[in-house]
């Protein structure tokens, strides 16, 4: 088997599985299973904006941040981003599968990283900190959560006034939330739009907690 019948097949078997996790979740609340972590630990192949440098980058994160990884997944973004924070800084991982809290934590132990907090939660149970991150991502995680609002308004509550939530979706998940209803769930939560980086169906949305 050559390279590109390789790539091709790993192209049509990532397609093959996205439609039947679509079908099988039908909109419903219905996170990505562990045992399918492969299929998000790597970068969309059809997509720049879903990328891990592309997210990290377009945050401006410096040394020393705090910075929130909700619904973090396997650490695709976990990992990177705690290398651009260093030791100085602290990520916190979060996630409501302890399958993919391990898999960071392997990660970040292959990756000799530290400063990384590991929470087994779900966004709205009110287990984190006020006022204390100075950035956190949602990465194509927004559709999974049944009380979206509630959300919102935890991570608005837990960022620094100035702090900034980055929110990425891809029309590939199933659970794809349009530009329009994730601008209003954060409207509502009482963030204020900053920035859209992309297209329609595949794009990151920056929202500030404004000074109080």
């Amino acid at each position: 088997m050559n390279t590109i019948q390789f790539i091709l097949i790993a192209v049509v078997l990532f397609v093959l599985v996205s439609l039947t996790w679509r079908l099988v979740s039908n909109r419903r609340s219905l996170p990505c299973p562990s045992w399918l972590g492969w299929m998000v630990e790597m970068d969309n192949p059809f997509t720049k904006t879903n990328r891990a440098s592309v997210i990290i980058g377009l945050l401006g994160l410096q040394p020393g941040m705090k910075v929130l990884d909700a619904g973090c997944g396997p650490g695709r973004l976990s990992i990177p981003a705690m290398q651009v924070i260093g030791p100085q800084g602290e990520l916190t991982a979060l996630d409501i599968q302890p399958g993919m809290l391990a898999r960071v934590q392997e990660k970040a132990h292959a990756a000799s990283l530290g400063n990384i907090r590991f929470v087994q939660a779900g966004l709205g149970e009110g287990t984190l900190e006020q006022d204390y991150y100075d950035r956190a991502m949602l990465v194509t995680v927004l559709g999974e959560i049944p009380e979206q609002e509630t959300a919102l308004k935890e991570i608005f509550a837990v960022l620094k006034p100035g702090g900034i939530l980055s929110v990425t979706e891809v029309i590939f998940d199933p659970h794809f939330q349009g530009r329009g209803s994730v601008r209003r769930v954060a409207g509502k939560a009482g963030f204020r739009e900053i920035g859209f980086f992309g297209k329609q169906l595949a794009y990151t949305m920056h929202f500030e907690k404004l000074e109080q």
